[in-house]
């Protein structure tokens, strides 16, 4: 009995000597989810945009939540080189979605879809959204942002105003003046992003975080 025993602890203490060589028994296994800088084509790869995209979402990997980035850039270029009638109105389109890798309520949607022009500054929205220096025309809420940039194509195309939408997380105060510059910095991100994928010139938008402008 006492030979067992023993043969018993020394086959106890060589398994725990292996798995401390080993590493403790740590997983070895990928972490799920796409990094921000593989999320929708990479638009928010930058550190600003990174940065914006971790602190939206909370976390450090996500998920795709019906994105259409080739649809998206398709009915750009319809519209670029489409007539324009009174009744022309092409419908926006999801660029990028996503959610946490881990699931959970949050969700970011970035939409774009042609228009005749960029709005004139609403000097009501003034204590309700922030005013940035980026392309045409920017603004952001803490659930909603806007902005708009002007696109030029080569010919046949004619010219073109690209609205790109941002639709954060629910729920967040709307006093919450940090989201407001997070939201917009994404949606300049993807707004670079799908400039350069149409080949835009003098799109006017800024790089990295956008300024705040005056109304």
């Amino acid at each position: 009995m006492r030979s067992a025993l023993v043969r018993t602890g020394a086959a106890v203490a060589v398994a725990a000597l292996l798995t401390s060589c080993s590493g403790g028994g740590e997983s070895t296994e990928e972490p799920k989810g796409l990094t921000a800088a593989e999320a929708c084509g990479g638009f928010a790869g930058d550190a600003a945009a990174t940065a914006a995209l971790k602190a939206v979402l909370g976390g450090e990997r996500f998920q795709d939540f019906f994105s259409k980035p080739d649809k998206a850039l398709s009915g750009l270029r319809d519209a670029a080189a489409a007539p324009w009638a009174d009744s022309y109105r092409p419908q926006p389109v999801t660029y990028c979605g996503l959610r946490p890798a881990e699931g959970g309520p949050k969700d970011l949607k970035i939409e774009v879809g042609a228009v005749r022009a960029a709005p004139a500054v609403d000097e009501r929205l003034a204590d309700k959204v922030t005013y940035f220096t980026s392309g045409l025309r920017a603004y952001s809420s803490s659930g909603l942002g806007k902005l708009y940039f002007s696109c030029r194509l080569k010919a046949p195309a004619h010219e073109i105003v690209v609205e790109t939408s941002i639709w954060g997380p629910g729920g967040v105060p709307e006093a919450d003046l940090e989201q407001r510059t997070r939201l917009i910095t994404l949606g300049n991100a993807a707004a670079r992003a799908v400039s350069a994928e149409l080949g835009c010139e003098g799109d006017g938008l800024a790089t990295g975080v956008p300024a705040q402008a005056r109304p």
